[in-house]
């Protein structure tokens, strides 16, 4: 319920009983029209009606529970709220003045509307001139769908009848009010722009802590599952908000800020172009310094890493003993090795947001929104949280590597000395290097470059430092066991971090989608187990060729076999109709019949993970399946009559006739492919 709904219940109820013992009410209401999870009437804020003075008017809706109603947009699905009016000469009516709507997530859609009681308002304006004796008649026809997991069109015709003469207040007045007050709040100053595939929205006097969001007047601009992320501003707040695909800017960004979190506050904007880029990095830049904090600190822990930690001492020792007792020359030693580290870790950074930016190009985002990203850094943790469980290793010969880089007294070899040292890390990295390549993929890249830094000085700090005073090398504590538990336990985060992701999958791809990535994680962890297995160094060559081969293999399959697609409808369908239907039948064809509607969310859930399956696909061609959908969006008497003759009123409704059978198979509401693939292996 909307925020002056929920303040209002009891007068609305000492309303609704005044009404049953004060005439006057009845002029000021239709009667109640009740339809399928609707109950409707046409309320009015007046008793009589004055010459030029405009009135308002409400259509409310009691919905039952678990049922909704939509907004103006409907989101991924459903059909907006209409009233058609046929109105008197020279009476003029407004469009609908739209309550706050709600997110309503179905599935792997969002939704916009309504639930419980919902009032939509109406200005009325009547004209200068009328004969105080009249009696004005107001014709209205409302339509609407409401949904649960089945969708139902419905429609009532209301009649209204006001007096002319001096205007009372009605028992509804306040409610009608109220209701037109939150529909017409307004936002001014709102400003947008766009960044990296998302829309930037100034708001200027809101709290980020209310948790605002939008709902735009147009359809398909914003990914509507999206979260809508907020970001703190000294005047306000800007919402970053992913774009749907092929998304198309209007010049003004009309719709409706809603808050949900406190007393809901909603208003309406219309936001103009503006410069947000740049108010929005000052302020990130402020809440950016704790995720450099804990860049530096992972930094400086990758010198605890088993293939890091022993040549430390080593190498700030040969720092000395390439510049002999003179300090300056040792501190710049540690400088250079410093140097080589930060440009290892700027290659890195620039390697990595090359390999971003062309991803773009070919239209792969690499953001938190898309499933394919999402899928590939949980695979990588995942991956990288197995290596530090010791299932397999890399960088095996580190310690080695790490002796020969002390063979240079030139400044330069202690630049590559940094350079190599950052290569021997990498392999040791995971639980901070890892999330920083998720970071490189996601973040700006002016971000991306300053965390990378930030690592850099974190793992360089120790040699800076002791070169400073080598001295301090003997308070190093003795490598052993117990670097080995400190590097497994780093793998539990990394397994959450993991699972968090799994978690925002969940929500991006269908059920048969997440459960190939399911098994893909034990595909992964079979490759790796195979490569940790069979190409050790105690291993023949043939068995080391071999087994990288066969993880190989075995991965590449996983990924193949998982990674989210982006589905499509693929059934070649036909426009249904009945002679079309009957004719198939008769040719002795499997007709499979899909009565859908663009605004029906099961619908559209249907079709992602039943439609677009490959195996059902597969076996539609196979049985040379005539499809026909049966497209309801607009209320076909012929499609409404079909449904009739099987004692249905909504979709979806699927069936399928086979040949030589008189009645068809009915399948449920909502389908997987497997529920699909069974009726017709029955047959």
């Amino acid at each position: 319920m909307t925020r002056f709904i929920q303040s209002k219940i009891t007068p609305l109820i000492l309303t609704l009983f005044l009404c049953l013992i004060v005439p006057v009410c009845s002029a000021a209401e239709s009667k109640i029209v009740e339809t399928d999870h609707v109950k409707s009437q046409l309320l009015s804020s007046v008793t009589a009606i004055e010459p030029g003075k405009p009135f308002d008017v409400a259509l409310m809706f009691e919905i039952d529970e678990h049922w909704h109603t939509y907004y103006k947009n409907p989101g991924d699905s459903g059909l907006a709220t209409s009233i058609q009016w046929d109105l008197p000469e020279g009476f003029t009516a407004t469009e609908i003045q739209w309550p706050h709507p709600r997110r309503l997530p179905f599935g792997p859609l969002t939704n916009f509307g309504y639930e419980g009681t919902v009032f939509h308002v109406v200005t009325i304006t009547p004209p200068a001139a009328l004969n105080s004796a009249d009696t004005i008649t107001f014709q209205a026809k409302g339509s609407w769908l409401v949904c649960e997991e089945i969708c139902i069109p419905g429609q009532a015709n209301y009649t209204l009848s006001l007096p002319v003469g001096e205007n009372q207040v009605t028992g509804y007045t306040e409610l009608i009010l109220d209701a037109k007050a939150e529909a017409t709040q307004t936002l001014e100053g709102a400003t947008f722009n766009t960044a990296a595939n998302n829309l930037l929205l100034f708001l200027p006097g809101i709290a980020p802590e209310s948790a605002p969001v939008f709902f735009p007047d147009t359809e398909g601009l914003i990914d509507n599952p999206a979260p809508q992320t907020v970001t703190a501003q000294a005047e306000g707040m800007i919402l970053s908000i992913p774009l749907a695909t092929n998304a198309t800017l209007p010049e003004t960004l009309s719709g409706r800020i809603v808050t949900t979190t406190g007393d809901r506050f909603g208003a309406t904007i219309d936001a103009v172009p503006g410069d947000i880029a740049l108010a929005a990095a000052s302020q990130d830049l402020s809440s950016f310094l704790p995720t450099l904090l804990l860049g530096f600190i992972g930094g400086l822990i990758l010198n605890l890493m088993p293939c890091v930690f022993p040549v430390l001492g080593i190498k700030v020792m040969g720092f000395v003993q390439q510049a002999g007792e003179d300090r300056k020359k040792v501190v710049a030693h540690g400088i250079s090795f410093t140097a080589g580290v930060l440009v290892s870790f700027w290659v890195l950074a620039g390697v990595l947001l090359a390999l971003r930016a062309g991803g773009q190009e070919l239209g792969w985002g690499f953001q938190l929104q898309s499933p394919g990203f999402v899928f590939a850094l949980m695979v990588f943790l995942f991956a990288f949280g197995l290596n530090l469980s010791g299932l397999f290793e890399f960088g095996a010969s580190a310690v080695g590597i790490g002796s020969k880089l002390t063979s240079s007294s030139e400044m330069s070899g202690s630049f590559f000395s940094g350079v190599l040292a950052t290569v021997v890390a990498t392999p040791c990295a995971a639980p901070f290097l890892a999330p920083a390549l998720g970071a490189a993929l996601s973040l700006p890249a002016f971000f991306s470059l300053i965390l990378f830094t930030s690592i850099a000085l974190g793992l360089s700090a120790p040699y800076l430092i002791l070169s400073l005073k080598p001295e301090l090398t003997q308070f190093l504590p003795r490598p052993g066991a117990w670097m080995e538990t400190f590097k497994q336990a780093m793998a539990f985060p990394l397994f959450s971090t993991a699972a968090y992701l799994l978690w925002v999958l969940d929500g991006q791809v269908g059920e048969s989608q997440l459960l190939r990535i399911f098994f893909a994680l034990a595909g992964v962890a079979l490759a790796l187990w195979i490569y940790g297995r069979w190409s050790t160094p105690v291993r023949s060559k043939l068995s080391r060729k071999v087994g990288v081969s066969v993880a190989g293999a075995v991965l590449l399959g996983t990924l193949i076999f998982a990674w989210p697609q982006t589905k499509q409808d693929s059934v070649p369908w036909q426009p249904w109709s009945k002679s079309l239907e009957q004719k198939l039948i008769e040719d002795e064809r499997i007709v499979y019949i899909d009565f859908t509607a663009r605004w029906c969310a099961t619908c559209q859930t249907n079709k992602a993970l039943v439609f677009s399956d490959s195996e059902v696909i597969q076996r539609f061609r196979k049985l040379n399946i005539a499809t026909l959908k049966a497209d309801w969006t607009n209320q076909d008497p012929s499609i409404t009559q079909e449904l009739a003759s099987f004692g249905r009123s909504a979709v979806p409704f699927n069936l399928i006739y086979h040949p030589g059978q008189s009645e068809p198979t009915i399948l449920p509401e909502l389908l997987t492919p497997g529920m699909v693939l069974d009726v017709l292996d029955q047959k």
